[in-house]
């Protein structure tokens, strides 16, 4: 069985991230979207809200498990009996960063791989950052996040002010 593990703050769940996941179902026989704790960001949505987030906006897919996980990557994957790492590319900017980190959880555990997948074109701007920021001063978030995403942002933003 092909099993894979799709990491992220997922703060919020972007339409890139859910094309991401929406292609690699296609690939995998199982794939795990798993919320971790980011300590260098200051999440606007708990853990425990973008794991309901992601889970209904995956409902559609029979072999998606949403999870949230803490600490480190390697760890949950040797849990999860899993050796296959998913990672977005928005732009060579990313790889980098992302190249770093697969070489990290190569040292962590030799067995991991790292896959990475192009984000689709539509998608090669967006971020969650960016997302927040167009929301907070009323900008038009449609295309962006899932419908749910929208509601609970919306939400979200109301109660903060």
């Amino acid at each position: 069985m092909k099993v894979a593990v799709y990491p992220g703050s997922f703060d919020p769940l972007t339409n890139g991230h859910l094309d991401i996941v929406e292609r690699a179902v296609k690939i995998f026989d199982k794939l795990w979207v798993v919320v971790f704790s980011n300590p260098g960001k200051n999440p606007l949505f708990s853990v425990e809200e973008r794991v309901e987030i992601i889970k209904e906006a995956t409902s559609h897919l029979p072999n998606v498990e949403v999870e949230h996980s803490y600490g480190l990557l390697s760890t949950y994957m040797e849990k999860k009996g899993s050796v296959i790492v998913l990672r977005a590319l928005r732009a060579v900017s990313d790889f980098d960063y992302e190249f770093q980190l697969h070489l990290m959880n190569k040292k962590l555990n030799p067995l991991i791989e790292t896959m990475f997948m192009m984000t689709a074109s539509e998608y090669s701007f967006l971020s969650s950052s960016i997302v927040k920021e167009v929301a907070a001063f009323g900008g038009c978030i449609e295309g962006l996040v899932p419908r749910n995403v929208a509601v609970r942002l919306k939400e979200k933003l109301k109660q903060n002010r």
